[in-house]
C-alpha cells in the first residue's frame, strides 16, 4: 500500500529538519528522480506502488543514467540539481528522502534496492549494512 503524501513528506521535512513542506518536496523530488535513474525491473516498479502517486511517476519516469552512480557522485548530482546546494546539504537531503523511502519500502525490498546500487548506499538510505569481519589466522 503506498504512503500517502502528507505522511510521506512529513517525515522528509521532520527527518531534513526543513523550515517548509515545500523545501521538503523539492529534496523529494531531486533525490527520487536521480535513484529511478538507477532503479529497474520489478524493484523500481514495486517501489513507486508504495510511494505517493506524484513521487511514484518521478520514480518511474526518471532521467536517463549511462551507468549507477558511486554514493559520492550521487551526492554531488543531486547538490548540483538543488540550487545553493552543497555536496554536504545534498548529503542530508538524500539521507532524509531516502531513509523515508526506505520505511516505505520496508526491509525486504529495501535490501533488494541495494543489491542494485553500487556499494555504500545503505549509508544513504539510513540501512547500514554490518560485514562480518575477516577471518583471523
Amino acid at each position: 500500500m503506498a504512503m500517502r503524501w502528507e505522511a510521506f513528506l512529513d517525515h522528509v521535512q521532520e527527518r531534513g529538519e526543513y523550515a517548509t513542506p515545500q523545501e521538503a518536496e523539492r529534496a523529494a523530488r531531486t533525490v527520487l528522480a536521480l535513484l529511478g535513474a538507477h532503479l529497474v525491473g520489478d524493484d523500481r516498479a514495486e517501489l513507486a506502488a508504495r510511494l505517493p502517486e506524484t513521487f511514484a511517476v518521478i520514480l518511474l519516469n526518471p532521467l536517463q543514467a549511462t551507468e549507477p552512480l558511486p554514493p559520492e557522485r550521487f551526492l554531488r548530482a543531486t547538490a548540483a540539481w538543488i540550487e545553493g546546494a552543497t555536496e554536504q546539504t545534498a548529503a542530508w537531503d538524500v539521507s532524509a528522502v531516502l531513509s523515508v523511502t526506505a520505511d516505505a519500502a520496508g526491509d525486504e525490498l529495501t535490501r533488494r534496492i541495494l543489491l542494485q546500487l553500487p556499494p555504500g548506499y545503505d549509508l544513504l538510505f539510513g540501512r547500514p549494512q554490518h560485514t562480518p569481519e575477516p577471518a583471523r589466522a
